[in-house]
C-alpha cells in the first residue's frame, strides 16, 4: 500500500483530479483524513535528540493550491485558515518531490508509519440492483467476469494500489435496456410483496395532492359565467344583437393562478459559467483585443499592428475557444473545447461577475486596477494577485517593469521574429492558468 505522500506526488504530476470533501481528501477509491501525517518530516525537528514531526496531508495539499503566491501572503492565507504552514527552508524541496522534478527527498523519512488510506466503492463494484442483475447473467457469463474481477485485483496488488479502471463493469456486459427492465421487475416484486411506511407515505401525499387539486378546479368552476346558449344564439339579429351582447357582457377578470402552478419569467437566465481573462486597453500592450484569439486560441502571435493592415475592426469583449484533452474515467481521452470570455474594459463589469475573473495580463502601471475590487488603500493590486493569476507579455530583449518584479507575475517572453517559439510560450500560460482555476467553473 502507498503512503499519501506519495499517492499526492502522482496525482499532483498526472494532473488527476484531487477532491477534498469535508474531513478527507480523496484519491480516487482510496481517501485519508485531511489531517493524517505524511512521512515528510518538518525542517527544525527531529536533531539533537528532538522528536521528529511532520507535515499533514492537509498542510502539503494546500500549499499545492497557493504555491502562486509569494510566501508571506501564502502565510497569512493559512494562517486565515487555520492550515499550518510549509516552512520556508523545505519549500522548495518539497515542491521540486510533488511535481516530478526530483524522485526523492532527504526529508522523506522512509520508517515513519503509513497510515493506511480507506478504500472507496469503485466502478468495479457490484450495488445492490447491478449484483441482482448480475444473478440473471447466464452461468459462463458470470463465471467470466469474476474471472476479469480476480484477475485485475491480483494485479493490482502487485503493484500496491488496486488498477479499478482493469475492473469491467456490469454496464459492459449487459446492456442499459437489460439492467433496467431487471431493475423494473425486481421493484414491482417488491411493492407486490411488501408494504413500507414509505408506501404509505407517498399514498398519504397522492391523496393530499388530489384534494388539493380539487379545491383549485372547484375554484375555477365557481368563477365560471355562461356568456352565450343555444337560445341566445338564436334570438341575436345583426349588429343590433351584436351590440347588445358586447353590452351584456362583462370585461374578463383574470382567474388567479394557483402557487403550484407558479412558472418563472421567460426571459430569467442562470448566471454565466464562462471564465473571463482581462487585458490592457492599452494601445502598447502586445495582446490587445484586435490579436487576442490569434495569441489564446491559436497559440500564434500577430502584432495589432499588423492586424490592423488586415483590416480587423476592434470588438469590445472577444469568445475564444480553447481545445484541451481530458482524461475521463478509465483512461480514455476525450478532446473538448471551453469557451472563455476576453475583456479589456473591467468596470463594465457586474459585482456578480468577478468571480469568473481567473486571469489579467498585467502592463505594469498600477493604475491600471484602480476602480478594480480587491485594491490595497495606498493602491496596490497584491490582494489582485491573490485572487486572479496574473500574467505580463513582453519580447524577450525587453527590460521587465519594475512593478512586475515586485509582484506575484508570470512573465512570458516571446520572441521577437521567430514565430515558431510561440506555441510553448501560450501553452504555458494554459497550464499556470489551469492550476489555478476555481472548482465552480469550467475546466
Amino acid at each position: 500500500m502507498a503512503d499519501v505522500l506519495s499517492v499526492l506526488r502522482q496525482y499532483n504530476i498526472q494532473k488527476k483530479e484531487i477532491v477534498a470533501k469535508g474531513d478527507e481528501v480523496i484519491f480516487g477509491e482510496f481517501s485519508w483524513p485531511k489531517n493524517v501525517k505524511t512521512n515528510y518530516i518538518i525542517w527544525g525537528t527531529g536533531k539533537e535528540g528532538q522528536p521528529k514531526e511532520y507535515y499533514t496531508l492537509d498542510s502539503i495539499l494546500f500549499l499545492l493550491n497557493n504555491v502562486h503566491l509569494p510566501h508571506p501572503s501564502y502565510v497569512r492565507r493559512a494562517a486565515t485558515e487555520n492550515i499550518p504552514v510549509v516552512r520556508r527552508p523545505d519549500r522548495k524541496g518539497l515542491l521540486s518531490y510533488l511535481n516530478g522534478e526530483s524522485s526523492t527527498s532527504t526529508s522523506i523519512d522512509r520508517s515513519a508509519p503509513i497510515e493506511i488510506g480507506l478504500q472507496r466503492p469503485t466502478q468495479g463494484e457490484f450495488t445492490p440492483y447491478l449484483l441482482m442483475a448480475f444473478e440473471e447473467l447466464p452461468d459462463e457469463e458470470r463465471v467470466r467476469l469474476d474471472k476479469e474481477r480476480l484477475a485485475a485485483r491480483l494485479e493490482g496488488h502487485k503493484e500496491g494500489i488496486v488498477q479499478t479502471d482493469q475492473i469491467r463493469s456490469l454496464s459492459e456486459a449487459m446492456s442499459v435496456e437489460k439492467i433496467a427492465a431487471i431493475k423494473a421487475k425486481i421493484m414491482a416484486k417488491k411493492r407486490s410483496t411488501i408494504k413500507t411506511d414509505l408506501d404509505d407515505d407517498i399514498t398519504l401525499k397522492q391523496r393530499s395532492f388530489v384534494d388539493a387539486e380539487v379545491d383549485v378546479t372547484r375554484d375555477i368552476v365557481s368563477r365560471e359565467r355562461v356568456w352565450r346558449t343555444r337560445t341566445t344564439i338564436l334570438q341575436s339579429t345583426g349588429k343590433e344583437g351584436a351590440s347588445a351582447r358586447k353590452a351584456q357582457t362583462p370585461a374578463l377578470q383574470p382567474v388567479p393562478r394557483p402557487v403550484s402552478q407558479a412558472r418563472p419569467p421567460p426571459n430569467q437566465k442562470k448566471g454565466s459559467r464562462t471564465p473571463i481573462v482581462i487585458i490592457p486597453a492599452a494601445t502598447t500592450s502586445l495582446i490587445t483585443m484586435l490579436n487576442a484569439k490569434d495569441l489564446l486560441q491559436d497559440l500564434k502571435f500577430v502584432t495589432p499592428e499588423e492586424k490592423k493592415k488586415q483590416g480587423i475592426q476592434r470588438d469590445n469583449e472577444v469568445l475564444l475557444q480553447r481545445r484541451k484533452d481530458q482524461i475521463q474515467p478509465g483512461g480514455t481521452t476525450l478532446s473538448v473545447t471551453v469557451p472563455y470570455r476576453i475583456i479589456d474594459q473591467p468596470l463594465k463589469l457586474a459585482p456578480q461577475d468577478w468571480d469568473r475573473v481567473v486571469a489579467v495580463f498585467v502592463q505594469g502601471p498600477a493604475w491600471q486596477f484602480k476602480g478594480w475590487p480587491w485594491l490595497l488603500p495606498d493602491g496596490s493590486p497584491v490582494d489582485i494577485f491573490a485572487k486572479i493569476r496574473a500574467f505580463h507579455l513582453k519580447y524577450d530583449e525587453a527590460k521587465t517593469d519594475p512593478n512586475v518584479q515586485k509582484w506575484d507575475v508570470t512573465v512570458l517572453e516571446l520572441s521577437r521574429h521567430r514565430r515558431h517559439l510561440d506555441r510553448p510560450v501560450f501553452l504555458r500560460f494554459w497550464e499556470t492558468l489551469d492550476r489555478s482555476l476555481p472548482s465552480h467553473l469550467p475546466t
